[in-house]
């Protein structure tokens, strides 16, 4: 079977439901990989310095098109090296002023290539407000 190639693991965040940690199973194994990845900062794990997405570099950068950019080439750059099991189709960022602040919605439509099914993942990143 195709899907066995995607793997079962470890559900994130961990959770004992019924006594026995949940697992995470194909294509929702993946889903939480992407998850994983765009939240951790390169250099925030101890033995694999580079694992992460490097958009925590630009938190404090200002809310614009070239942010959004940045923020874009940074996510296909991780999803490339840190998630073999897909194809990124396309990366959008959307920038968004509201009462919660500044933040970068981040939609990755991207193809699981053992299954050639399609998905969409939207990350909130949140953008510091600099004094200015």
């Amino acid at each position: 079977m195709a899907k066995k190639f995607l793997g079962v693991g470890v559900g994130f965040p961990v959770t004992v439901p019924n006594g026995a940690i949940a697992a995470a199973e194909y294509e929702e194994s993946v889903r939480q990989s992407i998850w994983i990845i765009l939240g951790t900062a390169k250099g925030e794990r101890v033995m694999r310095p580079d694992f992460g997405c490097g958009i925590y570099d630009l938190v404090f950068e200002v809310n614009s098109p070239s942010t959004a950019g940045k923020v874009s080439q940074a996510v296909r750059e991780a999803l490339l090296l840190f998630e073999p099991r897909i194809d990124v189709l396309d990366v959008q960022v959307t920038p968004v002023s509201d009462s919660e602040g500044s933040k970068l919605l981040i939609s990755i439509d991207y193809e699981v290539r053992a299954t050639n099914n399609a998905f969409n993942l939207v990350y909130p990143f949140y953008l510091e407000m600099g004094a200015g």
